[in-house]
């Protein structure tokens, strides 16, 4: 399976201006396990002097009473993170990226997310803001399956940096490194793989090799979207596309500009698509009625790529035990 998709096989336009939107409190600043505070109140040599030259790139890790190590930590070894002071600090757990934070070293962060199929509504500003951090617990939810350090804060830390520094594809390449999911579910070739938990989608072409990843929106905690294997049913163009939404919600424009139409593998209706949206801002979280959301650019290319029988395989996770085994991360 490919594991990094080179730029000229990407078509996603670059994403719209970023528009603020709250996340829900409870979704940030989980305190971190106790082995990492540890290491986080445990600065190295000069880490101090650099901290108070930049007091606004990040938040710095209060050293306590604690005595210095002889060596800091390892800075990213990822060429998208090298020579970046600010990433230098992260990884050895001089300071957290959280909200407010800025500079070069968050805007490589976000890069790397952009291009590994998570939302980021309005691209690599270098800022932390909402946005970002529903990107980075996003990452932080897919990399804990392999990476037990890392929690879902939103924010990034030494663990959250590690994780990405291994998983991230190399600088100018879209997808990911490793863990990706299999093109098998069940046995049965799948041409997507839409992992719920981490809001993206995976499209793979016939051979099993992995085309593009896409961020989406599936279902709320009231009208979830469901797992399991499905089939697409029925393509719709714009023009029927845009007729469903003003028929069934008033709104032309409520289900973007493709849909395609899903039913359960043993051909029972599901009542789910595969879509569009005319709400880009809310891509990255649980907010439908069960159908699986994508960006207009993204719906185009998969509309485009899928024939009514293909399979597509809706999973919490890319390590279901249905699919084939991801690949392993070192």
């Amino acid at each position: 399976m490919t594991s990094a998709i080179p730029p000229s096989v990407s078509r996603l336009s670059p994403l719209p201006p970023d528009a603020p939107e709250a996340l829900p409190a409870a979704s940030l600043g989980k305190p971190p396990r106790a082995s990492e505070s540890a290491a986080r109140n445990t600065l190295g040599p000069g880490l101090h002097r650099a901290l108070d030259a930049r007091p606004t790139s990040g938040t710095p890790v209060p050293t306590g009473s604690v005595d210095l190590p002889t060596r800091a930590a390892a800075p990213p070894a990822n060429a998208r993170f090298t020579g970046l002071p600010q990433l230098a600090d992260v990884a050895s757990g001089a300071q957290v990226l959280g909200p407010g934070s800025q500079g070069e070293g968050l805007r490589a962060v976000q890069a790397a997310l952009l291009d590994m199929g998570f939302a980021l509504h309005g691209g690599a500003d270098g800022r932390h803001g909402p946005q970002t951090a529903r990107a980075l617990r996003n990452f932080q939810v897919h990399a804990s399956r392999t990476f037990p350090a890392v929690l879902p804060t939103g924010a990034l830390d030494a663990a959250t940096l590690r994780a990405l520094d291994a998983l991230a594809p190399a600088p100018g390449a879209r997808g990911q490194a490793r863990g990706l999911p299999s093109a098998f579910f069940d046995g049965q070739p799948v041409r997507v793989v839409v992992a719920l938990r981490e809001h993206r989608t995976f499209l793979f072409d016939t051979r099993g090799q992995l085309v593009d990843i896409f961020p989406n929106a599936a279902g709320a905690p009231a009208s979830p979207t469901r797992t399991g294997l499905k089939v697409v049913r029925t393509k719709l163009d714009q023009l029927a596309t845009e007729a469903a939404g003003a028929r069934l919600w008033n709104d032309r424009h409520v289900f973007g500009v493709r849909m395609l139409d899903l039913s359960w593998a043993d051909g029972r209706h599901s009542g789910e698509e595969l879509h569009g949206t005319n709400a880009p801002t809310l891509l990255g979280a649980d907010v439908s009625h069960g159908c699986i959301r994508h960006s207009n650019e993204a719906v185009r290319v998969l509309h485009d790529a899928l024939s009514v029988g293909d399979r597509v395989a809706v999973v919490e996770h890319v390590d279901d035990p249905h699919l084939g085994v991801p690949r392993p991360v070192a």
